[in-house]
């Protein structure tokens, strides 16, 4: 769980994603579109990556991909984004951790 904290702090936005998981690729499209230099972790095809998902599933993501965190925290999977997309948070939430300057 240790390795999932440290690297959800590397960057202002990190998602942890699979290669196969359209929802994924949907959340990182709608942070690119943002303009928000993001991190992705494809748990499929890193090394650990089924320690990592299991380390996820501990944390609460049901499912694990994507699970994306935003200065550090875990904010959830597809569902949550969209969810604050929709409430219009999410870019108030991605300015403060430092990844949108606009």
């Amino acid at each position: 769980m240790e390795a999932v904290r440290k690297m959800a702090a590397e960057k202002p936005v990190v998602i942890f994603s699979k290669s196969s998981c359209c929802m994924s690729h949907t959340i990182w499209t709608l942070f690119s579109d943002f303009g928000v230099n993001l991190t992705v972790h494809e748990l499929d095809k890193i090394p650990m990556g089924s320690e990592i998902e299991q380390a996820l599933s501990t944390l609460g993501c049901n499912p694990t991909a994507p699970a994306v965190f935003i200065g550090g925290e875990l904010v959830g999977g597809a569902d949550e984004v969209m969810s604050l997309h929709l409430k219009r948070t999410l870019k108030p939430m991605l300015k403060k951790a430092g990844a949108l300057w606009v």
